[in-house]
């Protein structure tokens, strides 16, 4: 066999990576950042005073959110080493819908509300579709 291990290594990496987003929004994203207030054309003072409970309620929506995150890049790394590495039956198809309906999806509506992260979101989406590209170069 032929075989060479980089797809899982780099899909492992973008696993990774969300890990660290989890680890993020749980730890250390404040309620609302600069670009969530220019999006609503609002200020902290006036969200504040219109919607007290605004912040306390997103900083819990947040820990739930990086935790659900975390644990798409946990589970990634561990489908990275082992059945997309071994080339499980369904593997493939399962680390293709994964990353559409978890990083891509971030990235994409990123751009569609002009993030300032959304060039470092589309860097963390190249690890999975270099992990795809080399899984199927590489039979």
């Amino acid at each position: 066999m032929n075989y060479k291990p980089y797809s899982a290594i780099i899909l492992a990496f973008g696993g990774f990576l969300l890990i660290c987003v989890g680890l993020y929004f749980i730890f250390l994203r404040p309620p609302l950042l600069p670009e969530d207030l220019r999006y609503m054309k609002s200020t902290l003072e006036s969200t504040q005073e219109q919607i007290p409970g605004l912040l306390n309620w997103l900083s819990k929506v947040f820990w739930v959110m990086g935790g659900y995150i975390f644990t798409a890049g946990l589970l990634t790394v561990f489908i990275a080493f082992t059945s997309f590495r071994t080339r499980a039956r369904g593997a493939f198809v399962v680390v293709v819908i994964a990353g559409l309906f978890s990083i891509v999806s971030m990235t994409a509506l990123n751009f569609m509300i002009g993030s300032d992260f959304k060039w470092v979101l589309l860097a963390f989406t190249l690890p999975w579709v270099i992990a795809l590209i080399l899984y199927r170069l590489h039979k």
